[in-house]
């Protein structure tokens, strides 16, 4: 059997972009845009660091993070701190309240997808496992 990569590019994106809204419905009572969410995830994820070094994780522009880290700080989400070799930047990172809100961001995703995931065989999970890290690949290769 042939596959038609130009359908199962179609099929697949528009996949993920079901996927990601089943996800994002999680978040019920959210607190913080998804812009936001995304910001603590990686501070979550990658640990303390510069706007900059945030912006270009995010790959957004930096005027526009320097916005997303204020609103951050106003919640109380992230704390800034000077940086320690150079007075001209800041670190920033998650505060007590943001590590929650992560953790309960991450727990109601986790939830719904184990439902999901409870209900497949064992081929089906080797399947998905095997397409995490393909797609996992695609992202990490930018």
């Amino acid at each position: 059997m042939t596959i038609d990569s130009r359908a199962l590019a179609s099929d697949l994106s528009l996949a993920v972009v079901r996927l990601a809204r089943h996800l994002r419905g999680r978040r019920a009572d959210a607190k913080v845009s998804l812009t936001q969410l995304s910001a603590l995830a990686t501070l979550a994820r990658d640990g303390a660091m510069t706007p900059g070094n945030l912006a270009a994780r995010e790959r957004v522009q930096p005027p526009s993070m320097t916005r997303v880290i204020a609103s951050l700080v106003s919640l109380g989400l992230v704390e800034r701190a000077p940086h320690p070799t150079d007075g001209r930047q800041i670190i920033v990172t998650l505060s007590e309240s943001g590590l929650a809100l992560i953790a309960d961001e991450t727990h109601a995703r986790e939830v719904w997808m184990n439902s999901k995931l409870a209900d497949l065989d064992e081929e089906q999970l080797r399947t998905l496992d095997d397409a995490v890290t393909i797609i996992t690949s695609f992202v990490n290769e930018e």
